[in-house]
């Protein structure tokens, strides 16, 4: 892990996001559904920054020419 302050935020948004969609499907009452419109744009943005650079990294010490 080159970024590793990026790439713990996203999989934070990533984990959240499922463990909401989870709580909600899981909690016993069928009225109550996920957002999926938000599990899906945190998803994204975790994914985002699993590929976004620190900062303090360089784009040699990321792999970048």
């Amino acid at each position: 892990m080159r970024s590793p302050r990026t790439s713990i935020a996203g999989i934070a948004a990533i984990l959240t996001a499922a463990g909401a969609a989870l709580a909600a499907l899981s909690d016993g009452d069928p009225l109550t559904s996920p957002d999926y419109a938000s599990l899906i744009a945190a998803c994204v943005a975790g994914v985002g920054l699993l590929f976004a650079r620190d900062n303090n990294v360089t784009s040699e010490q990321a792999g970048a020419r």
